[in-house]
C-alpha cells in the first residue's frame, strides 16, 4: 500500500472511531441521583420502582441511594451533586418551611428553593412494644423509654411532632433514644432498656414483613384510640391509617389503627434547560408507565394517584413537570369519556381495531 493511501486509510478509521464515539457520547443515558431512607425501608423499594419503570424508560440512569431519612433527603437534594430527585415525609418538609416562617435562615435557604413533582401514599407509623408490655394505646406512651428514629431521619422528626402534639411537651431527654430500627429492637427485646420503638414505613415494611411466627411472643404493635383526645390533637396533622394483619401475618392477628404521613416526590427548581428537559421527559415517562408501577412495584403503588392535588402556602409544584402530568391527566380524562365505537368489518381486516 502507497503512503498516501495509507494515510487516508488510517484517516478514514479514525473518522469512524471519533463518530462512533460521538454517537456513544450524544446518546449516553443522564446520570441522576434520588435519595430515600434506610436500605430496609419502603421508601428504597419504591426508588427502585421509579428507576427501573420511569427513569430507565426516559433514559435516565437514576442511582438510588440510602439515607436516615427525610430530613437527611432535604439537605442532600438542595447541597449533594448528583441528587436531583428525594422522597420526603409531609411533616418534615412542613417543619422546614415553619422553622423558615420563624425567621431561621438555613431552614429557608434549604427549603424555599425544592418543589414538589407529585404526592405518592400515606406512610403509616408504628409504635411497637414488648409483647408483655402493660402498653396498649399509642396515647399511653408518654415518658416511656422511646426511641425516636434515627437523627436526621424523618422517622425522628415524625415522633417527635407527634409527642408534642398529643401531649404538649417535648420527648423527655434522658429517657428518649436515637438508634436505628434494627438496634432499638434488639434493645426492646433482650436487655429491656427500651420501651418502645417508633417506626415509620409503608406497609408492607420488610423489617416487619420478614419477621418469623414467634415475633408475637416478643414484641407488639400499639393501638390508635380515635376517640382520646390526644388523639385527635394528633390527628390535625397526620392521618388515621390501618395496619392490616395480611401485610405482617407473623405479628398481627387482626388490623392495629394507627397514624399515617403523607409521602411526596421533591426536586429543586431547576432553570437549566438540559435538567428542564430531562425532568419533563421523566415526568412523561411517569404517565406512561403509571400502570407499570402499579402492576410491577410495591404494593403501595396502588395507592398512589396520579395528580396534582392543591399544596399548602408555602409548597409549589415544579413548573416543567407539572405541566406534563396536567397534559397526561387530560388525556386519560378525554380517552376515558369517549364513547366507545365499535370497529366496522373493513377496520377489522386492516387491523386497525385496537
Amino acid at each position: 500500500m502507497k503512503g498516501n493511501d495509507m494515510l487516508k486509510t488510517l484517516s478514514l478509521a479514525l473518522l469512524t472511531s471519533a463518530l462512533c464515539f460521538h454517537g456513544v457520547v450524544s446518546h449516553a443515558a443522564t446520570e441522576y441521583k434520588i435519595v430515600t431512607a434506610s436500605a430496609r425501608g419502603t421508601y428504597i423499594q419504591i426508588g427502585r420502582d421509579i428507576a427501573a419503570l420511569v427513569a430507565a424508560p426516559a433514559d435516565i440512569e437514576l442511582e438510588v441511594l440510602p439515607s436516615a431519612g427525610s430530613a437527611e433527603n432535604v439537605r442532600r437534594l438542595r447541597y449533594e451533586p448528583g441528587v436531583k430527585l428525594a422522597i420526603v415525609q409531609s411533616d418534615v418538609y412542613q417543619a422546614f418551611l415553619d422553622l423558615a416562617r420563624a425567621g431561621n435562615r438555613e431552614a429557608g435557604d434549604i427549603i424555599r428553593p425544592l418543589r414538589v413533582i407529585m404526592p405518592l401514599y400515606n406512610e403509616e407509623i408504628y409504635f411497637l412494644a414488648r409483647a408483655d408490655s402493660e402498653l396498649t394505646y399509642v396515647h399511653e406512651i408518654r415518658d416511656v423509654r422511646l426511641n425516636a428514629g434515627e437523627l436526621g431521619s424523618g422517622t425522628a422528626l415524625t415522633t417527635s411532632t407527634l409527642y408534642r402534639l398529643m401531649f404538649g411537651d417535648a420527648m423527655p431527654e434522658g429517657r428518649t433514644s436515637f438508634l436505628s430500627n434494627e438496634n432499638a429492637l434488639v434493645k426492646l427485646i433482650d436487655d429491656k432498656t427500651i420501651d418502645v420503638v417508633a417506626v415509620v414505613a409503608g406497609q408492607p415494611a420488610k423489617l416487619l414483613a420478614d419477621m418469623k411466627p414467634e415475633a408475637r411472643q416478643f414484641i407488639k404493635l400499639l393501638k390508635v384510640d380515635s376517640a382520646h383526645p390526644s388523639t385527635r390533637a394528633a390527628l390535625r396533622t397526620y392521618f388515621p391509617a390501618t395496619v392490616r394483619a395480611t401485610s405482617y401475618p407473623n405479628l398481627l392477628s387482626e388490623d392495629v389503627p394507627s397514624f399515617a404521613v403523607r409521602a411526596f416526590l421533591v426536586t429543586y427548581d431547576y432553570n437549566l434547560n438540559q435538567t428542564k428537559l430531562s425532568l419533563a421527559r421523566f415526568a412523561q415517562s411517569l404517565c406512561q408507565n403509571f400502570s407499570a408501577l402499579q402492576s410491577k412495584g410495591h404494593p403501595k403503588w396502588r395507592e398512589v394517584e396520579l395528580s396534582l392535588p392543591d399544596l399548602g402556602r408555602g409548597w409549589f409544584y415544579y413548573a416543567p413537570t407539572a405541566k406534563e402530568i396536567r397534559a397526561c391527566m387530560l388525556a386519560t380524562l378525554a380517552k376515558a369519556s369517549r364513547p366507545a365505537r365499535e370497529c366496522s368489518q373493513h377496520e377489522r381486516i386492516l387491523g386497525l381495531c385496537g
